[in-house]
């Protein structure tokens, strides 16, 4: 029997709420209620319908039956402004940040404020100062360009606008994806205040420590329906994993590895007398990067640890030909190369990326899934510069199953799926066409613990297959479980290369050290 909630003032309900995408029912007669003042964590797989449902909530999904009420009131479906006016914030996953704009104008974007109907540029700096302090992060200069900020940086900007308007109910959407540990535990913070104001908070998140420390409630969502709703602490992990995922799927090894662990997919020794198959040697991007060296072997996964802004992302941009100031030596195979001022001189390298930023720089939204796996070689399934689409769709088919990617939507536009399933996508693309090298820059962020898995080992079995793999993550458990050897970076500078200490695995302890600065490793 469920927890009954009718004693309570119902901030959010949901009653019977529908949704279909062509032949996807994305929701189907979801009844969920949300207590004013409470956390509520909505979890499930990516797809299982719980983006759907907080995007009903924030007026940004047309759903097409059942009814939303905030407090009472009835939502009109796919209204932005109504769901406003009745106190609703959201943060998606996806930033909506404006790269020209400067990052107190992103924060008030919307909601400038003036005196006297004149624009207050002052006024809206000292808020902006105010909201850093309320969120309890570093402040971030008002008038920098957003563009050239981290993601992570980007995000905390997103949470500071939607603070402005001093809501009743705000929405995440995986909101510490990106964030290091002390940027975490800033928000975490930020939300238990909010929380105390009486703000309710409505969260999508896959980390399962996040939802223990924040959720008052948990319901889970499979399939497109609310299978439970509970109180935080009343089903373990193993029991929210099996209402997620199904009995069956559940109960596989996997699945409770990654619950009670981050992740357990053992690295391995590097084979000594392999040469490498990409050298980098003093690597510096001015204001970002000075003198780094590394070197990686096929077969090898390099993990690339450092806090948020420690410069390991504009490190795999640079190999990739994404930062056009980037100076060093690069050496494939041993033969050097010039420095790849491009990304398409990157690739006749053998060198491919997946980005970060899956949405804005990895895949062409309005194009077909297929598609964006055969991006990297068109070529490949073309007769006289004319492309055969049932021939690409049958070479990608191959990659895309091996991810457990849904074959049968391949002809799908890539804006419609998942967070999880775009970035198969992304992984799919270098399945299909072999690099030597793979940049993966936060290749599990915002995905669920199912896919998080596939593409983890996926990771390693193209190690396996002698591709030399780079891979950075905010989920430092997720580096040192699938890395050989970890690399270590701070403020754009090298703290030392972490080796495993004969059949011990590499200490998170001295990857800590070193990116804070207390250790330098040799």
């Amino acid at each position: 029997m469920e927890p009954s909630q009718s004693d309570q003032v119902i901030a959010v309900a949901l009653k019977a709420v529908s949704k279909t995408y062509g032949a996807t029912r994305a929701l189907i007669d979801v009844d969920v209620e949300i207590q004013e003042g409470t956390v509520h964590a909505l979890i499930g797989e990516n797809g299982a319908g719980k983006s759907t449902a907080l995007g009903a909530i924030a007026g940004r999904v047309d759903f097409d039956g059942g009814v939303v009420e905030v407090f009472g009131e009835p939502l009109e479906a796919g209204n932005l402004r109504a769901a406003r006016r009745n106190g609703v914030s959201a943060i998606y996953q996806e930033l909506t940040i404006v790269p020209h704009l400067d990052a107190a104008a992103n924060v008030f974007l919307g909601s400038v404020l003036s005196r006297f109907g004149v624009l207050s540029s002052r006024e809206m700096r000292r808020r902006y100062v105010q909201l850093c302090a309320e969120l309890d992060v570093r402040v971030i200069p008002a008038g920098v360009p957003v563009g050239s900020l981290s993601v992570a940086e980007q995000q905390l900007l997103e949470i500071m606008r939607s603070l402005v308007v001093e809501p009743r109910v705000i929405l995440f959407d995986e909101p510490s994806a990106s964030l290091a540990v002390e940027e975490r535990e800033a928000l975490y913070k930020a939300i238990e205040g909010l929380r105390k104001r009486g703000v309710t908070i409505v969260i999508v998140s896959h980390n399962f420590d996040e939802i223990e420390r924040l959720a008052d409630w948990i319901t889970v969502f499979r399939n497109g329906r609310a299978i439970t709703t509970s109180r935080r602490g009343e089903k373990s992990r193993a029991e929210l994993v099996r209402a997620m995922l199904g009995e069956q799927r559940g109960d596989q090894t996997l699945g409770r590895v990654l619950m009670d662990k981050p992740v357990e997919i053992h690295s391995r020794p590097v084979e000594t007398g392999v040469a490498p198959i990409l050298e980098v040697v003093g690597l510096t991007v001015p204001g970002a990067l000075e003198n780094i060296d590394l070197e990686v072997k096929p077969g090898e996964i390099l993990g690339i640890a450092g806090l948020v802004g420690s410069g390991r992302s504009t490190l795999l941009r640079a190999i990739a030909g994404a930062e056009p100031t980037a100076r060093g030596t690069i050496r494939l195979a041993g033969a050097e190369s010039p420095w790849p001022r491009t990304v398409r001189s990157a690739r006749k390298l053998g060198i491919g990326l997946i980005p970060e930023d899956r949405k804005g720089e990895g895949l062409v939204l309005l194009r077909s899934a297929a598609d964006n796996i055969a991006l990297a070689n068109l070529g490949a399934a073309s007769s006289g510069g004319v492309i055969g689409r049932r021939k690409l769709r049958a070479m990608v088919a191959e990659a895309a199953s091996r991810l457990n990617f849904p074959v049968a939507r391949l002809g799908e536009r890539s804006d419609r799926f998942s967070g999880g399933n775009q970035q198969k996508l992304l992984m799919a693309r270098w399945l299909y066409d072999r690099p030597r090298v793979l940049l993966a820059d936060e290749p599990t962020r915002g995905i669920d613990v199912g896919a998080k898995g596939e593409l983890l080992e996926t990771l390693r079995v193209m190690a396996a297959d002698g591709i030399a793999v780079i891979m950075v993550s905010s989920e430092l458990e997720e580096v040192l479980a699938v890395s050989d050897r970890v690399l270590v970076v701070a403020k754009g500078r090298s703290m030392g290369l972490i080796e495993p200490n004969g059949d011990q695995q590499i200490a998170m302890e001295d990857v800590l050290q070193a990116a804070f600065g207390m250790k330098e490793h040799a």
